[in-house]
């Protein structure tokens, strides 16, 4: 390596934040279902326009994203002295399962610190006064890549509410139903799309649905037909008077795959090695904050799936408990007004009441197209 190579990088220009950031946000979703509680976290170290080390969080308890970056750079043969460090989230500061990153920072010798969010851990966050102190140019720059930003908006939403992370998922015909007057409902979407649902279980803590949907379509919700199941989440039914049939395909598969019912009725049981969680009752069925703060605090979520109907869709939604939306629609039209509707609940009688989302991406899968969005005020800096 020659002198050259090692002065410090010039000061990058907003184009070239905004694509390496989007690098290293791109590189950190693969760890999606292999790191939580932490946040996705993506690094990239270059020097100019050249990336010259790159890494990401893989998994709970393993270095961390910068460290990753850095070893990557050593691994190519280039000195990372002088470079510009690229990073999602604000480097760390703090010891815990890794060392801080502000270490591993300050020790390479990189010239210029830029990342995407600060960091809003009591502990882990203030990473960036120590990389100041430490003379170290540091900036945060929440506005170069958006996909950086929401790479850690359920982290981040954790530390301020204390709650897990909400995600919906539906499937609907164009008309915005989700199954026929009769309840049919299986298959709305193809293959492709159901393959994709199997992909989004084997990332969350717990997949959510409501008594209905057990009586309806006896689901097991467990994640199959992928390369790789991360996890193997818990199975909830919010159950308010303990109607979960007892020789439901959720119940025999206990002893394999945990199960659990919430309810607000004192008497119900269920055989071990079913777990059971009681909470208050909320106007017609279990209140839903009691519910997703039980499932947060007593089996450890992080993060719950819902696949639920109408009635336990709308009463998260009322509650303003969902963070995020998958939304799959296939291009069929029952044209029936007595199809089933995505959700229920009180009545919006004016625009003004809706709840509204903010779309972050919409592709085809199969024939099918998802769109995926989240609460707006979930996505605050």
């Amino acid at each position: 390596m020659s002198n050259k190579d090692l002065q410090p990088d010039g000061v990058p220009n907003e184009r070239r934040i905004r694509r390496m950031l989007d690098a290293a946000a791109r590189v950190a979703m693969r760890a999606a279902g292999d790191v939580e509680p932490n946040p996705l976290v993506g690094c990239v170290i270059a020097r100019g326009d050249t990336i010259i080390g790159i890494g990401h969080h893989r998994r709970f308890g393993g270095p961390h994203a910068e460290r990753e970056a850095l070893a990557d750079c050593r691994r190519r043969g280039h000195d990372p002295r002088g470079a510009t460090l690229y990073c999602t989230l604000e480097p760390c500061r703090h010891h815990g399962k890794q060392p801080p990153c502000t270490d591993a920072v300050i020790g390479a010798g990189i010239a210029r610190v830029i990342y995407a969010r600060r960091d809003p851990g009591p502990e882990s966050g203030g990473g960036d006064r120590v990389l100041c102190d430490a003379g170290i140019a540091s900036l945060c720059v929440p506005d170069a890549s958006d996909l950086a930003v929401r790479l850690s908006d359920p982290f981040v939403h954790r530390v301020r509410t204390g709650r897990p992370w909400v995600i919906a998922k539906w499937a609907q015909t164009l008309d915005g139903r989700i199954a026929t007057r009769t309840g049919e409902s299986q298959w709305i979407t193809g293959p492709a799309m159901r393959r994709r649902v199997h992909r989004l279980r084997s990332c969350v803590d717990a997949v959510l649905v409501g008594v209905g949907t057990v009586l309806a379509d006896d689901p097991m919700l467990t994640p199959r037909d992928v390369r790789r199941v991360r996890r193997d989440p818990s199975r909830v039914v919010l159950d308010t008077h303990g109607r979960t049939p007892r020789d439901a395909a959720l119940i025999r598969s206990a002893s394999e795959h945990r199960t659990v019912i919430v309810t607000a009725d004192p008497a119900a049981e269920f055989p071990s090695p079913v777990r059971v969680l009681r909470v208050p009752g909320g106007g017609a069925g279990v209140d839903p904050r009691a519910a997703i703060e039980a499932i947060g605090q007593q089996l450890g979520a992080a993060s719950i799936l819902v696949e639920a109907g109408p009635r336990v869709l709308g009463s998260l939604l009322e509650a303003d408990l969902v963070d995020e939306a998958f939304v799959h629609i296939a291009p069929i039209v029952l044209a029936d007004q007595g199809a089933m509707a995505v959700a229920s609940g009180r009545d919006a009688p004016r625009l003004a009441d809706a709840r509204r989302l903010t779309v972050l991406r919409s592709r085809s899968i199969g024939g099918d197209v998802e769109i995926w969005c989240r609460r707006t005020d979930a996505m605050q800096p």
